[in-house]
């Protein structure tokens, strides 16, 4: 216990004898209607404590109050299919998916937008430091972290400030837990200047019996804090940063950013997973947004409903916290659990052994009441439900955007005329398009991660999808991706998040596995403006009417609002992450062709068709407008079953999804991948389609793919396709002498040429 410091406390008592006191809800992020249905459940005004518990507990990023009306689709439109391999659904810290063999996974995507702005290297750090935690109080031990992070213009000197610090963040935490970066996006666009987005992806595994639950039941269990001190970093994070938009008029203090340590969560990881493998644990809660206020709110929400805290047992690093700063601070690195009396001196011994430190709080009731002490003296006393999960609920106005007819209006086609049409100009535009700044090399990024620490990782970054192996007997592994392109979700946010899924899905296809689920995180401006409502809900209906299709269901997720500048917002940006399941992961694809390929035959799966509004060559020739290409999720399903076959298999050595930069990018980075050339011939795949060479080799049409096909194997593969009516051409062949990629009849690119091209960008820029 530490010293009592001496300030005024409002206790309960004092509350319901004071109820005309005036009270900072406004500062604290809570409306006038919210802080007078708080007085109503309370029957009084409540305490200092409470009202900070309720104002985190409340806020957006805690309560998704704007959003729950539309996630409900995710459960509204999951199928009994979707249902047979989820051992855990929304609602918990993350899901959990069923592997086979015993083996369970889980993964979730989450945002840490606002702090990595305000402070990058700790923002970024505190991120994955989180979604590390939802995943170990799940059960599981993390064996994979990803990243999305999507910034300023490329060339603003902000974005360097916001980049390097952000990076540095996340390789620094990632690789001191020791858990290996295998891949994510790196996005830049004026839209993200003012609120650039940094999103987190992380994977667990466990055993089926070690999958734990985030509850306080047995009443007289015991109520443990362990790890990091509590401090005054963080406080508020939840509800002034992730709820509010930035304003240059507001001035937000560092300090509302979480400190990061690798080092303690890394014990803190370890620890807990002796606990459970032990089962010494009854229900565990991770201290994220809303620190405490959310953990004891949920446990007590979650179990029997009871619980007493004597807050002052609390371990802080600060002196002089108030106990409402307590109840809000988001320090990183804590954990709290439910423990039987029976096994206190077990789990003290392992937290001993861990060297973590830990207070015992108080207990597990059957009161109903989340009753919180101050020195002996209550300060909090209210239902945890009014807290946790019965907080305001908004069905926000929405409407379709006025300038959206105008902008879908203003196709491509309509406005860039001068296009590409000689060899010379199609060679020039592909190598601008490899060197721009969405579509050059990320080596600069992921050699900063250590995407091999634990031995098991199969395949990651520049790869579609990371791979990393679960059973060291029998192979079973798992593959992870995160997706999106914003610009489509702007032009048509109902079919651009469909296609934000779909690329998703067809990643893990393309690298062999089976995709089993899917992890959101909803990144979008004001709920209040009902223009980003409407894109919000289009979206949430398009992603719950194509998870359906594709029969793969959400599990888990985030939604970060609020994302605007002076009132300007972020593009709408759902980043999906995918989940595969591999039953051996020394079947993966890779992305590129090798030299020992040489002579395999190239073929070109899928069809082409004038579809360059939102696609990276557009943004190339600074142009935003039209529709984006379209969505056929029958399609992507056919072809994901066969390039999973085709894997499974050995009828394919390398397969890459054509998606930004069309089928000129998707051949560079195959002949980049391992510095090897290629023969390619592409007059018949042009009549076939009816295109233009320029329209084939930089339409985004979606569903398709370049795949590798040994010789011996093309009879077998011709057939597979044939036998499912799913086009494909051959298109050329390996040569592992040209050291050059050559499209017959049109230019020639030597690996050289477009490696200079693609790796100098960023470099160039950020050093």
């Amino acid at each position: 216990m530490t010293d009592t410091p001496e300030f005024n406390i409002d206790t309960v008592d004092n509350a319901a004898g004071t109820p005309n006191e005036s009270q900072p809800w406004a500062e604290l992020g809570l409306k006038e209607n919210e802080y007078e249905e708080i007085r109503k459940i309370l029957g009084r005004r409540p305490t200092a404590g409470e009202l900070a518990m309720y104002s985190v507990m409340w806020s957006e990023h805690c309560s998704y109050k704007s959003s729950k009306v539309h996630l409900r689709q995710f459960g509204d439109k999951v199928t009994e299919k979707m249902k047979e391999n989820m051992l855990v659904g929304i609602g918990q810290n993350a899901g959990v998916t069923d592997l086979g063999d015993g083996w369970a996974v889980t993964f979730k995507v989450e945002s840490h937008n606002s702090p990595s702005y305000i402070e990058p290297f700790q923002g970024a750090a505190t991120g994955i430091g989180g979604i590390v935690r939802d995943i170990i109080s799940m059960g599981a031990r993390p064996i994979a972290v990803l990243d999305a992070l999507r910034l300023g213009k490329i060339d603003h000197p902000d974005t360097k400030r916001v980049l390097h610090g952000a990076v540095a963040g996340l390789s620094h935490y990632g690789n001191t837990l020791g858990v290996p970066g295998i891949g994510g996006e790196l996005v830049f666009d004026s839209s993200y200047q003012g609120n650039p987005l940094v999103n987190a992806m992380a994977i667990g595994v466990m055993r089926h019996e070690d999958i734990h639950l985030a509850n306080a039941s047995g009443v007289g269990n015991k109520v443990l804090l362990y790890g990091a001190r509590t401090g005054a970093d963080g406080i508020g994070g939840a509800s002034v940063l992730a709820s509010e938009s930035f304003d240059d008029s507001k001035e937000v203090e560092r300090p509302t950013v979480q400190a990061g340590d690798p080092f303690t969560e890394k014990s803190l990881i370890e620890a807990t997973l002796e606990l459970f493998s032990n089962d010494l644990v009854e229900g565990i809660q991770d201290l994220g947004a809303a620190g405490i206020s959310c953990a004891t709110s949920e446990l007590a929400s979650n179990g029997e409903g009871g619980m007493h805290i004597e807050l002052t047992n609390v371990i802080c690093r600060d002196e002089g916290m108030t106990p409402g700063e307590i109840l809000m601070s988001e320090s990183q690195e804590r954990m709290m659990a439910v423990i039987p009396p029976q096994n206190v001196d077990k789990v003290e011994g392992i937290l001993n052994k861990w060297d973590v430190e830990y207070a015992w709080l108080g207990e597990v009731t059957d009161t109903g009441r989340l009753i919180i002490d101050w020195d002996g003296e209550t300060i909090v006393d209210v239902d945890p439900r009014t807290v946790a999960h019965d907080g305001p609920v908004y069905d926000r106005p929405y409407q379709r955007p006025a300038f959206q007819d105008e902008l879908q209006a203003n196709t491509f086609r309509s406005a860039v005329t001068d296009l590409p049409s000689t060899g010379d100009e199609l060679k020039a535009a592909t190598l601008d398009l490899l060197g721009s700044a969405n579509l050059c090399s990320k080596k600069w990024v992921t050699d900063q991660f250590d995407s091999r620490v634990q031995g098991n990782t199969t395949m990651s970054a520049p790869d579609d999808a990371g791979v990393v192996r679960v059973d060291e007997n029998t192979n079973m592994g798992v593959a992870g991706t995160m997706d999106c392109n914003a610009r489509y979700v702007y032009l048509d946010p109902y079919h651009g998040s469909q296609l934000a899924l779909a690329e998703s899905y067809r990643n893990i296809a393309t690298a062999g596995a089976v995709p089993v689920a899917v992890s959101d995180c909803l990144n979008y401006g004001s709920p209040e403006n009902p223009e980003t409502m409407w894109q919000f809900a289009e979206s949430i209906r398009g992603l719950a009417d194509g998870c359906q299709e594709l029969e793969v269901p959400v599990t888990g997720g985030n939604v970060s609002l609020y994302n605007q500048t002076n009132g300007v917002d972020i593009f709408p940006t759902p980043v999906i992450g995918v989940l595969g399941r591999f039953d051996d992961v020394t079947r993966r694809t890779e992305s590129g062709w090798t030299a020992d390929q040489d002579g395999a035959a190239i073929y070109l799966m899928g069809t082409t068709a004038d579809e360059l509004d939102g696609s990276e060559y557009a943004n190339l020739r600074d142009h935003l407008g039209g529709l984006p290409p379209k969505v056929d999720l029958k399609k992507e399903v056919l072809l994901g079953d066969l390039l999973i076959n085709a894997s499974r298999d050995g009828m394919i050595d390398a397969a890459h999804d054509i998606s930004e930069g069309g089928l000129a990018v998707t051949l560079a980075e195959m002949a980049l991948r391992y510095g090897v050339g290629a023969r390619i011939t592409l007059e018949e795949v042009a009549e076939r389609d009816g295109i233009d060479m320029f329209t084939l080799l930089f339409s985004e049409s979606q569903a398709r793919a370049v795949v590798v096909v040994p010789r011996s194997e093309e009879v077998r593969f011709n057939d597979m396709c044939t036998a499912r009516n799913f086009p494909v051409a051959r298109i050329g062949v390996v040569d592992a002498q040209a050291n050059a990629l050559q499209i017959q009849d049109q230019f020639e690119l030597t690996v050289d040429q477009m490696r200079e091209a693609n790796e100098s960008t960023l470099v160039k820029h950020f050093g």
